[in-house]
C-alpha cells in the first residue's frame, strides 16, 4: 500500500511540477494535458531508474528493497495505459521544442514506438524480477532497460540541445 501511494503522490507532484514548464496561450488545453502527463511518466521513469542506477554504480550503497521498490514501480509505469498522453497532434514539429520533444514519427504508419513500448515493459518485467536478488542480478537486468529506452528516443525524441 505504501509503494502505491508513494507512486500516486510522485505522480501528482511531477504533475503540477510539469505545469509551470509549459504555457498554453498556443496550444489547446487537451493537448498540453497530454504532453504533461507523459512527461510527468518519462520523469517518473527517470527518477526509479537514477535509483536503480546509482546502486549499480556503486554511486551508493545497494539495497534490496530500495531496488526492488524502484524496480516495482518502474514496471507498474510501463505497465500502465497510455495512450490518452499520446494523442496524434502533440508533437514537436505541431507543438514546437519548447512544449515537447516527441517526434511526428511516433504517429506515422510504420512506427514502430508499440514494439519499443513492449520491449521496455518486457524488460521493467525483467528488472524487477532481479533488483532484489543482488547487486549483480540488479546490474545483468539494468543493461536490456537503457537499451529499449534508448532505442525509442533514439526514433522518436528530437534531440535536446
Amino acid at each position: 500500500m505504501t509503494t502505491k501511494m508513494t507512486v500516486i503522490a510522485a505522480l501528482a507532484l511531477a504533475a503540477l511540477a510539469g505545469t509551470a514548464a509549459i504555457g498554453d496561450s498556443h496550444v489547446d488545453k487537451a493537448a498540453l494535458a497530454a504532453v504533461k502527463a507523459r512527461q510527468a511518466t518519462m520523469n517518473l521513469y527517470a527518477f526509479n531508474l537514477g535509483q536503480l542506477g546509482a546502486m549499480a554504480k556503486g554511486e551508493v550503497e545497494y539495497n534490496a528493497d530500495a531496488a526492488s521498490a524502484a524496480a516495482g514501480n518502474l514496471a507498474k509505469l510501463t505497465s500502465m495505459n497510455q495512450m490518452a498522453a499520446w494523442l496524434p497532434g502533440t508533437d514537436n514539429a505541431t507543438l514546437g521544442d519548447d512544449v515537447t520533444h516527441a517526434l511526428p514519427a511516433i504517429w506515422e504508419s510504420g512506427s514502430t514506438v508499440g514494439e519499443k513500448a513492449g520491449a521496455l515493459r518486457e524488460a521493467a518485467t525483467a528488472l524487477e524480477a532481479a533488483a532484489g536478488g543482488g547487486l549483480e542480478s540488479l546490474r545483468g537486468a539494468m543493461g536490456p532497460v537503457g537499451k529499449s529506452c534508448g532505442a525509442c528516443h533514439e526514433l522518436y525524441r528530437a534531440k535536446s540541445n
